[in-house]
């Protein structure tokens, strides 16, 4: 189990973040990015399974500085009050949280420290434009819905990328955002669960596929894996 912790951030903002922990020492560090939901119950229990292999975790709360605490659930309210709050965040303050969880990792671990992101749905989004602005080692994007929008606009990814996207999402036209990213990052590894829709790796949804999202963890695990070992890439 983690615990939350504060997180200054480049702009002299504070936040709060999860931070789990694993066992034995830590192979590398993982940026966790929540969905419009907060770091709630889900997001929380993501993080202290990816510390079990040896990462260590921090999940940043990125609506804190506009409703500090924030752990929606799942229904209309949730998605309309999650969403409300997702336009008061704008991309560019929500990655001064990222990099600062980044920054926090490091320099408990040193300046040579691998750090991954993996993020889900608005996360997801982040996860993409963080593996482009940012000095990451690895980014995962699970079903992240701008991430169409940040193709056609050209932005391309640095670091190493994995991409799960959902066959039945009905937020996200999964074929030709795939098509999109072979030409824009063609070195990207791009998963597509055609069975899946938005969300399917969130046991609290109702598109939740636990096949689809046991499969897909373990391909990012396999990514993770072989992208955080040894020393970090040179900073950008």
């Amino acid at each position: 189990m983690g615990e939350f912790i504060r997180l200054d951030a480049a702009t002299g903002t504070s936040i709060s973040a999860w931070h789990a922990t694993p066992r034995q020492p830590a192979r590398a560090g993982l940026v966790v990015l929540q969905e419009i939901f907060g770091v709630n119950a889900h997001i929380r229990g993501v993080a202290d399974r990816l510390a079990l292999p040896g990462y260590e975790v921090v999940a940043p709360a990125l609506f804190d500085r506009v409703a500090p605490d924030t752990e929606l659930g799942y229904g209309p309210e949730d998605l309309k009050r999650g969403i409300e709050l997702k336009g008061q965040v704008p991309d560019d303050e929500a990655l001064t949280y990222v990099a600062a969880a980044v920054d926090r990792l490091r320099a408990r671990h040193g300046a040579a420290f691998p750090v991954g992101v993996v993020g889900f749905c608005w996360g997801g989004s982040l996860a993409y434009l963080a593996a482009a602005k940012l000095s990451i080692d690895a980014a995962v994007s699970y079903y992240g819905g701008q991430v169409p929008k940040y193709l056609d606009e050209g932005i391309k990814p640095v670091a190493p990328l994995l991409v799960h996207l959902g066959g039945r999402d009905g937020h996200i036209p999964a074929g030709p955002t795939a098509d999109k990213l072979r030409v824009t990052a063609p070195g990207a590894e791009i998963y597509v669960h055609p069975q899946a829709g938005h969300g399917f790796n969130c046991e609290a949804r109702p598109d939740y596929r636990p096949e689809e999202a046991r499969y897909a963890m373990e391909v990012t695990l396999r990514f993770l894996d072989r992208r955080l070992s040894g020393p970090r890439r040179p900073p950008i």
